[in-house]
């Protein structure tokens, strides 16, 4: 079995990582519905231009249903969790989102697709939720706020359904044309939340750089090698490995803003790794 695509999809998570620190360079106040819909629709914007100038799009025949649904669901994700986070925190939000998106993604794939999950998956699947929490467990902001957790499951579901209905995206379009269609589509659904404010605070020098890399690398090459991936890996696998996401981000809190991270935190590090190599390696092995 070909390890690459875990590779591929470890890179796309790693870049989404990235997406938490950026954020902290932008002036104070923009609305993160407004950093959402720019970020789509620059990474969007960006590839679709690519594909028409390439001539590689034909939208006559091209599969609407799934990119319709593909871009609904991420659209959704981004809404949802944004205002988790609002309701209980960036630690309870994050560990209820990404911790049980994978439970999700494994249940959808099953339930619609009739592809089990395999014993590797489940073990992985184990050791980066548990990871996962951990590594959250004492940051601040620790609310448990039962509507904010609602909302950070269906957040979970809606990365999961996603990924899944961009499985079936990419059974049928390329790469490139499929993540252009995406999400120029999520940056018109996000268009109304985002323009609240205005968008004027985009050509500000401090906004304008940290867009652009969340537009260009953390959207669009990140959903490239995602994508890319699931062409060749299962949904629950793919959901699975996005969980260095989250790792990502608190080390890079960690190494570039000096953030603490307690013993326990370490642990879950650890542990998140530890899931990602059983998972990289383990199916490679089992197949």
């Amino acid at each position: 079995m070909n390890v690459l695509p875990y590779i591929f999809v470890l890179l796309a998570a790693m870049l989404w990582g990235t997406v938490g620190t950026t954020q902290t360079f932008l002036q104070e106040g923009v609305s993160p519905f407004a950093v959402a819909g720019v970020r789509s629709g620059i990474g969007g914007g960006l590839l679709l231009l690519t594909v028409i100038f390439m001539r590689k799009i034909n939208l006559r025949d091209w599969s609407w249903k799934w990119t319709i649904l593909a871009a609904l669901a991420i659209a959704l994700f981004q809404c949802l969790f944004f205002t988790s986070v609002r309701f209980t925190g960036v630690a309870v939000g994050t560990v209820v989102t990404i911790g049980s998106s994978p439970v999700f993604a494994g249940v959808i794939e099953w339930l619609i697709w009739k592809v089990r999950p395999t014993r590797v998956w489940g073990i992985a699947t184990l050791l980066a939720i548990v990871g996962c929490v951990l590594l959250f467990v004492n940051r601040g902001g620790a609310v448990v706020d039962p509507v904010g957790v609602l909302l950070a499951l269906c957040a979970g579901i809606m990365f999961a359904l996603y990924t899944n209905v961009s499985k079936q995206l990419m059974a049928k379009e390329e790469t490139l044309p499929a993540v252009a269609m995406t999400f120029s589509l999520c940056a018109l659904f996000l268009l109304p939340l985002a323009a609240r404010g205005g968008f004027g605070w985009v050509a500000e020098p401090q906004n304008l750089w940290p867009m652009l890399f969340m537009g260009v690398v953390a959207t669009s090459v990140a959903y490239l090698l995602f994508l890319a991936s699931l062409k060749k890996i299962s949904s629950s696998a793919a959901v699975t490995l996005s969980l260095a996401e989250p790792l990502t981000a608190a080390l890079l809190g960690v190494f570039l803003i000096g953030e603490y991270l307690s013993a326990t935190s370490w642990v879950g590090v650890a542990l998140l790794l530890g899931g990602i190599i059983v998972l990289t390696f383990g199916s490679r092995r089992a197949t």
